[in-house]
């Protein structure tokens, strides 16, 4: 399991926590560069195999992608 560095949840992660397909971020549109582990105050986030990421949560990733959607329609 991985911890989200943004509100600090436990999530599975394909990419971080191996997996036999892609993760399920990759069917959601790319609005941000997935922000490196270093500046993090999550303890563990990112963890898993050993990756030096850091992800969010697809609660939070979703409610991100949202607020970027509607302040480019403004």
């Amino acid at each position: 399991m991985s911890l989200c560095s943004r509100c600090g949840a436990a999530f599975g992660c394909a990419m971080a926590d191996g997996g036999d397909g892609p993760c399920w971020c990759t069917q959601l549109s790319p609005v941000v560069p997935v922000p490196n582990v270093a500046g993090t105050d999550v303890p563990g986030a990112g963890t898993g195999a050993g990756v030096e990421t850091a992800c969010w949560c697809p609660a939070c990733l979703k409610a991100h992608i949202d607020e970027r959607s509607r302040s480019c329609t403004d």
